[in-house]
């Protein structure tokens, strides 16, 4: 199966090809609009890693360090009726028929891929299917359900500071789903307990107090 970073770029960034594969041309016959994606498109691109393909393509808008509003809430609850699912122990997602055909614009989508891709890259090289009980185990699934349904609901609070950690949370989790990586799940583990901790802490001392600490967690991650 092609690594995410390389579908993402074929379907979202480059021009059509004159052979689309299954994924792709599946995708494209449930696409309402030509300038919306879909989460029924989502969905058929996703294939049978969906779980883990929502989780790190939903939390990514959030996760980058660029302003990113609108998209927080929406996307929040999304991934809490998925971590739900995760929860309960479906084996595919489902969401409300309404929900399917709602559209987002294919360019916003595209642009933040392409800020994204890096991320997806560098997670890719060392990614590979390790310590895989923690990702597809019941027990596993639930531990990592549980962890995404706190950070969504982190991300729908109205609050400066809320949405980026948390959502970086979700999308290593969701990328450890996507591989069958334990190992970067547990990460994706740590990274939300530290989110979760920054989210009280901002509730406990005020978001001022705690810009400081978050802007040094964010240098960690991102280098800057």
């Amino acid at each position: 199966m092609a690594k995410l970073s390389a579908e993402l770029q074929r379907y979202f960034l480059d021009a059509p090809s004159l052979t689309p594969t299954p994924h792709e041309t599946a995708a494209a016959e449930v696409a309402t609009l030509n300038n919306e994606v879909t989460l029924n498109e989502l969905l058929t691109l996703g294939g049978e890693r969906t779980f883990g393909f929502l989780f790190v393509l939903l939390s990514l808008p959030s996760a980058l360090p660029v302003p990113a509003p609108g998209y927080s809430i929406p996307f929040g609850i999304v991934m809490l009726l998925l971590a739900v699912q995760l929860i309960i122990g479906r084996a595919k997602p489902w969401m409300p028929e309404g929900w399917m055909a709602k559209g987002f614009e294919r360019s916003k989508v595209a642009g933040f891929i392409t800020k994204g891709l890096p991320w997806l890259q560098k997670i890719e090289a060392i990614s590979r299917p390790r310590l895989s009980i923690i990702c597809t185990s019941p027990v596993g699934r639930f531990v990592l359900g549980i962890a995404i349904a706190l950070m969504s609901i982190c991300m729908m609070i109205p609050i400066p500071g809320t949405n980026t950690l948390p959502a970086i949370g979700i999308f290593v989790i969701g990328f450890g789903l996507l591989d069958d990586d334990g190992a970067i799940s547990l990460a994706g583990l740590t990274i939300c307990t530290l989110a979760f901790g920054l989210v009280a802490s901002i509730f406990i001392l005020g978001a001022e107090v705690v810009e400081q600490g978050k802007d040094w967690v964010k240098g960690l991650l991102f280098g800057q």
